[in-house]
């Protein structure tokens, strides 16, 4: 057995406070490794007996999470990314922003019902992003970013187009760093959300609200001040920190069957995606999509990016297109994509006020809407353990109270 695996043996055997997500890092790192084979990981482990893999979740658990996901690590190359279908980010990138993130964001709560359980026919764990800093899961791949920058490009600052959780995110981050960010919002953002943006310390440029005004803006500015650009989502450095969200579900409920995201450009799904489908394979991943902006539901049929040029929803936060980072990922790794109009989208986002008790946006509540529309073909009578994404709270209550009294 060569050195760098034996070392690795004596690492897991005299460090039982590593978690499941680092004993896949080391794995995922040392896989390829010719001599590497079935046995000798679960030799490994073996050596392992009596640590706690991962909270709460009984050994065997554990194990078989780890063993249902060994062929997919064994596809991966030194740095864990899939040596037949490279992504924009992989197991490795993530488990490393992890690390980078973990002493600066919050660990979300995760929330059942069982009232909710009986309108789904199944169990549904809500994982509480409106809880993350800055309101949304947004200030993960933010902190990812601003946190990845040299010093030096750092000083010039950072740069983002957003209507407003990424923009919040962004601005959030700067500030912890200590450097100027430099937001570009179309002049149809939220108020709360453009509040958010100030409260922060951002620098808000206001555009048209057309991606091609947005990009424009963001090119002058980043002229002018030699910013760094963060996209809001076609980042590799977005998608890592988003996919931060899979690992902790997954360790919160190791037996989950499938999770729904959101999706509008795509960075939070390829996120939760890479990382799931890395630590579970047979997991399902499902899109939830207002039907007013629904292309990637397009895109996923068509077998090619439809972008959505004039998006019409309620769900503010996902009205973007994918990207060319996020696309690979939805085409391969997600099962489908439910939609959803506005009607039941602002009925799930009542529920999740009146009976989840929090105030959840409308884009954050889509993932309820998906699983009670019952439209979805992949989700069948064998998938009892259902993950679903809130993704933000930062509501516009004026928008949202005008909605509900228009639908009661």
């Amino acid at each position: 057995m060569p050195t760098t695996t034996t070392t690795m043996t004596i690492t897991l055997a005299t460090k039982p406070d590593l978690n499941l997500e680092e004993l896949v890092q080391v794995c995922t790192i040392h896989c390829s490794n010719a001599s590497f084979g079935r046995g000798s990981l679960f030799l490994i482990f073996g050596i392992c007996q009596g640590m706690d893999v991962q909270e709460n979740v009984p050994h065997s658990n554990a194990l078989s999470q780890l063993e249902s996901s060994t062929d997919n690590l064994k596809a991966m190359d030194q740095n864990g990314t899939s040596a037949s279908k490279p992504y924009a980010a992989d197991l490795g990138s993530i488990v490393e922003a992890r690390k980078r993130i973990a002493p600066h964001i919050h660990i979300t709560p995760v929330v059942t019902s069982s009232s909710l359980d009986a309108l789904a026919g199944c169990k549904l764990f809500f994982k509480c992003e409106l809880l993350q800093k800055g309101g949304a899961f947004k200030f993960r791949g933010a902190c990812n970013a601003v946190l990845s920058l040299s010093d030096d490009d750092a000083r010039k600052g950072v740069l983002t187009h957003s209507s407003g959780n990424h923009a919040a995110a962004v601005a959030l981050a700067a500030r912890m760093r200590g450097i100027p960010a430099h937001i570009i919002v179309p002049n149809n953002a939220p108020t709360c959300k453009l509040n958010n943006v100030k409260r922060y310390g951002g620098l808000i440029t206001i555009c048209e609200p057309t991606l091609q005004s947005r990009e424009y803006t963001a090119a002058c500015v980043q002229q002018d001040t030699g910013a760094t650009l963060i996209h809001p989502f076609n980042d590799p450095r977005i998608i890592s920190g988003q996919g931060t969200v899979a690992l902790e579900f997954l360790e919160q409920v190791p037996d989950l069957d499938a999770i729904v995201v959101p999706i509008s450009g795509g960075g939070l799904i390829s996120g939760i995606a890479l990382a799931a489908k890395a630590l579970k394979p047979s997991i399902k991943i499902i899109a939830a999509e207002p039907s007013g902006a629904d292309d990637a539901a397009q895109s996923k049929i068509a077998g090619y990016v439809i972008p959505m040029l004039h998006p019409n929803t309620i769900a503010d936060g996902l009205r973007a297109s994918l990207g060319d980072l996020t696309w690979p990922v939805l085409r391969d790794l997600v099962s489908e994509v439910v939609t959803v109009d506005d009607d039941e989208i602002i009925s799930a986002t009542k529920m999740c006020y009146e009976v989840l008790k929090l105030a959840v946006e409308p884009s954050g509540a889509i993932g309820l809407a998906a699983i009670l529309s019952k439209k979805s073909k992949n989700l069948g009578s064998e998938t009892k353990n259902i993950g679903i994404i809130l993704s933000g709270g930062n509501v516009d209550l004026e928008v949202l109270w005008a909605a509900w009294k228009y639908n009661s």
